[in-house]
Formats: C-alpha cells, structure tokens, sequence
C-alpha cells in the first residue's frame, strides 16, 4: 500500500462497567449514530441475561465476555488465486480481527432473530452463545470445518 496506515482511534471505556471491548461492541450495535439507544440496548440485554441465568455465579458481563469467547474464531479462510484456479487458504486470524468478527456475528444473528425487542434478541443470542449454541456459534464452527478441510491448501498461505 502506498498510503500510511490510518492511526488508532482512542477508545473511551462505557460509562457504567468502564470497559473498553463494552464501547467496541455497542459502536457495532449502534446505528445513524445513535450510541445512547445502543447502549440502553446492550445494558438492558445484560438485565435480562442476568434474569435468565439467575443460578450462573458468574456476572452478566462475565457471561457476555464468555460467550464473545465462545464465539471467536481461531482460523478463517481467504481465497488466493495461484495458477488460474482459486483456492480457499486457511489463515490465522489476527487478535483485533478475531474481536471483531465475534462482536459482528453475535449481533448479526441477534438481528436475524424473532424476538420482541433488540435486547430481547441480544440477549436471547448472548445466552446462547455461552452455553455453546446458536447462530453465531455454528458460524464460527463452520468457519473452523471450512479451514480444517482446505488444510491441505495452508503452503499456499502469504
């Protein structure tokens, strides 16, 4: 590339847990620059995690951080064209990536859902996903399959 690379922004911690992954995940919740609905979304989805899971000693926050956990891919594949075919390659996945990608899927698939509200969606996804299920988690174990069976294809990585 010939430009520089753009500078990191500085990430503010959320007002109320004073973590900084918290502001990351409700910047991708948030639309049209609505970040104060964003975080009234994601802190009354963690109520009700907190409601459902009332035997877990773990806190909501703890669960939410578990389930991004559980969601996070490891390896993903990129496609590589050597010698007019294209191969899937399998490739490791960079640590600021991995948080992005756990925090997209995790809303996404809350979108996709049926649900009344978007906390109530979010939440239901938030669970879901800490106990090893739901749509978020068969992505990230697709992703894994997808890489396990282009492993043959990893000499080809850059």
């Amino acid at each position: 590339m010939r430009k520089t690379k753009p500078k990191k922004r500085q990430i503010l911690p959320d007002p109320v847990f004073g973590d900084k992954r918290v502001t990351k995940f409700v910047n991708h919740l948030m639309y049209d620059g609505k970040k104060s609905l964003s975080y009234e979304i994601f802190y009354s989805a963690l109520d009700i995690v907190k409601e459902k899971l009332a035997n877990e000693e773990k806190s909501a926050l703890e669960i939410w951080k578990a389930a991004l956990d559980n969601v996070t891919p490891q390896v993903e594949v990129k496609s590589r064209r050597v010698g007019g075919a294209t191969f899937q390659v399998p490739t490791e996945v960079r640590p600021e990536r991995k948080e992005s990608i756990s925090m997209k899927n995790l809303i996404m698939y809350a979108r996709k859902r049926g649900g009344k509200s978007m906390s109530d969606k979010l939440a239901a996804e938030i669970v879901d996903a800490f106990n090893g299920q739901g749509g978020s988690f068969k992505r990230k174990e697709d992703m894994h399959r997808m890489a396990e069976a282009n492993r043959a294809f990893a000499h080809f990585r850059f």
